[in-house]
């Protein structure tokens, strides 16, 4: 229901001239429309404060020429692109630490002389080496994300 009341609430600027009815039944359900409903009460909204753009900056407003925008993304792009490679490189490294912890499993021996695995050994052991591996590849993923939106 909070759903509902959610949707309707982000719809109300929307229908900026239309009217909304709220209507509560016997079990506490509230429902909202914008049509008369039997039982409800026409909700009387303000009008959200908004704002013009701006067509034109306001004098004063800093400018940068396009020249040294360029220089700048160039920089941006060249300081996200080391940050990628560096990423990278601690992924493999990251994946290679978690190889070997996976390949060794913990193991101990019981009271019968038999070989046992400790489960609970082994996951501590692999589950920070796969946190970091998911971390360096999030980080990857965000790193190309950006280096996406920069200007060609």
């Amino acid at each position: 229901m909070k759903r509902y009341l959610f949707a309707a609430l982000c719809v109300c600027p929307l229908l900026a001239h239309a009217d909304i009815y709220k209507a509560v039944d016997a079990d506490g359900h509230v429902t909202y429309s914008s049509s008369p409903i039997k039982g409800g009460k026409k909700l009387n909204l303000e009008p959200l404060p908004t704002m013009k753009p701006m067509a034109v900056p306001p004098s004063g407003f800093p400018r940068v020429d396009g020249e040294t925008q360029r220089g700048r993304d160039d920089t941006r792009r060249k300081i996200l692109q080391d940050e990628l490679d560096t990423e990278e490189k601690l992924l493999e490294v990251a994946k290679q630490n978690l190889n070997e912890a996976e390949s060794n499993p913990e193991v101990f021996k019981g009271q019968d002389g038999k070989t046992y695995r400790n489960v609970a050994k082994y996951e501590e052991k692999t589950k920070p080496l796969q946190e970091q591996v998911d971390l360096h590849t999030k980080n990857i993923e965000a790193l190309k994300t950006e280096l996406n939106k920069l200007p060609k």
